[in-house]
């Protein structure tokens, strides 16, 4: 059922395939996606399609410097009917939370989010409320833009399970776009749920049970192991990192109507799941070397495992 969801969402989003199937799999994987793109590529659109496809409450924080914690989290106000101090739940009390422009939050307001993506619980003056599940957050950040951001350090972004590059359109896309601009906008907002929560809940389980076989996760080993070796690279992938690959790997199978894990799922997610995670020599960096080409690399080295 997961695979019509798929077909349905790029029915609506133009040649935004790739981006639906990676945010599925984080979601499947029990992971937060970070959408990294340009303003007006269809990032907001995109989340809040797949929200409605699979009828979860859906909630946008539109990240400022001037946010507070408590705005995200929620917190207890003073009811004078009754006397007594109400929690207000703040936005992350959602099944899909889009954080739009991450990074134009302070790092206190940024660091809110850890808690709940991490432990999946919150903590609002001292009280520890679990969040419903499943739960996951999209966040999104211009990549080009330096001037009144907060960058996120590499411990926040090792959070995200994938990091998903959302680019410009082909001209034959853009063309479509512009043809069917008000089209697209009203069959977002007239989108009826193609799954339950209980579904999604069955999907996220039969994921996890998807097989893999020794060979992959030595090939999955190899791939991380082997981007610790990379010259340009000062830090490589950590164990979270293959794990991260793991998972996605699993729920890209699923969705694709497959019970195993095939090395072309590795291949589909390993960029995803590990260019966020790796820092470059300085050197390199200069020279504009990108994790993504070291990746890139790293997979046309690592031999295949045979079937």
């Amino acid at each position: 059922m997961i695979s019509v969801v798929v077909e349905k969402a790029s029915s609506i989003l133009v040649e935004r395939d790739s981006e639906v199937r990676l945010i599925l799999a984080s979601l499947l994987a029990r992971g937060h996606a970070l959408l990294e793109g340009v303003p007006g590529v269809a990032k907001t659109y995109t989340a809040k399609t797949i929200a409605s496809l699979l009828n979860l409450t859906f909630k946008r924080i539109q990240m400022t410097p001037d946010l507070l914690p408590s705005d995200v989290t929620g917190g207890f106000v003073f009811d004078q009917k009754t006397g007594e101090f109400k929690l207000r739940k703040g936005p992350i009390f959602a099944n899909i939370l889009l954080v739009d422009e991450i990074n134009r939050a302070s790092p206190r307001t940024q660091s809110a989010l850890l808690e709940a993506m991490q432990e999946r619980q919150v903590t609002v003056e001292g009280v520890t409320m679990p969040l419903e599940e499943p739960f996951m957050v999209i966040a999104t950040q211009n990549p080009i833009e330096f001037e009144g951001v907060f960058p996120l350090p590499e411990a926040q972004l090792d959070r995200f399970i994938a990091r998903i590059p959302v680019g410009y359109p082909s001209t034959k896309g853009f063309i479509e776009i512009l043809r069917r601009a008000d089209e697209i906008e009203e069959a977002i907002l007239n989108l009826k749920p193609i799954m339950s929560r209980e579904d999604v809940l069955e999907a996220i389980r039969g994921a996890s049970s998807v097989r893999v076989d020794d060979s992959i996760y030595e090939y999955i080993a190899r791939i991380v192991e082997e981007s610790r070796r990379h010259p340009s690279v000062k830090l490589g992938g950590s164990p979270r990192a293959g794990i991260a690959i793991v998972r996605l790997a699993k729920a890209w199978a699923y969705i694709s109507n497959r019970s195993y894990v095939i090395p072309d799922d590795v291949k589909a997610v390993a960029i995803p799941a590990l260019a966020h995670r790796i820092i470059l020599n300085p050197e390199y960096e200069v020279e504009g070397v990108k994790p993504e080409a070291v990746i890139k690399e790293v997979l046309g080295k690592v031999p295949v495992p045979r079937p």
